[in-house]
């Protein structure tokens, strides 16, 4: 078993001094990951992206700027929640499996196939058997999309139990935020420590070099937003021709008898 991962060791992110300089960080990032988006869809190649975290963590707030600025013709987020009655009675992988990008497009999850080592191991919705073997499971699932060439990033977003409280008061108490707010999130505190023994399990032992987790410290938002998409950006332009496509000379012509000279 890999060594254990401990959350109190996630290094924290240094605020912005202010609004403008994360504003100007946050466009240059994702005009970034613009570009890659569009030599994705050029080059027919495929990615997944996967958010896991902490309640109240703004995983939401970050696939939302995230996507924000690509191209959701071939961007696709898929929000996963508790499994249908019909996909309880598959193997719970399959809904995932159908949820595979194709070429040219990246599929982005907000919570994924982990959720078999976390909430249900967490609050015993499932043997311990089951959730211990997910763990070889999930590992190979991944081998396979990125031996397919598929490109796999993972983000798990931290905060601690004091900050999370303070964003469910807030989240209360403001009424455009209240609908983000639920008894359920409540309920989920009362497994703390389940939790945290999970996630830092799950870290330890599906982190790997073909699909590496990155812990993200999402005490500041508006830093874990920059982190997040720069690392991103990094990841997913490794090896890719990011130059624009050559105009070939049937366009170029049509563009001449219209005169426009490229």
């Amino acid at each position: 078993m890999s060594k254990r991962f401990r959350l109190e060791r996630v290094k924290p992110l240094k605020p912005f001094k202010d609004k403008a300089a994360y504003q100007k960080a946050l466009v240059k990032a994702q005009k970034r990951l613009l570009v890659i988006q569009q030599a994705y869809l050029l080059q027919q190649r495929r990615a997944v992206v996967v958010f896991e975290g902490t309640d109240a963590a703004g995983k939401g707030g970050t696939i939302r700027r995230l996507t924000e600025r690509l191209d959701p013709r071939f961007c696709k987020v898929w929000p996963t929640g508790a499994p249908t009655e019909v996909e309880r009675r598959q193997h719970y992988l399959q809904r995932f499996w159908r949820r595979m990008p194709d070429a040219g497009t990246i599929a982005v999850f907000d919570r994924s196939w982990y959720g078999r080592v976390l909430v249900e191991r967490a609050e015993k919705l499932i043997p311990k058997r089951d959730w211990k073997r997910a763990f070889g499971e999930i590992d190979e699932f991944e081998r396979l999309l990125t031996d397919d060439g598929v490109v796999l990033l993972k983000f798990y977003l931290h905060i601690t139990p004091e900050t999370q409280m303070r964003r469910f008061i807030d989240r209360l108490t403001d009424a455009v935020k209240r609908w983000k707010i639920t008894h359920r999130d409540f309920e989920v505190r009362r497994f703390q420590d389940e939790y945290r023994e999970a996630v830092e399990e799950m870290l330890a032992r599906t982190s790997s070099g073909f699909a590496p987790w990155h812990v993200i410290d999402a005490e500041y938002k508006w830093a874990a937003h920059v982190r997040v998409f720069t690392l991103l950006a990094d990841a997913l332009a490794d090896g890719v021709d990011l130059d624009p496509p050559e105009i070939d000379d049937d366009l170029r012509r049509l563009a001449k008898e219209i005169g426009v000279e490229v």
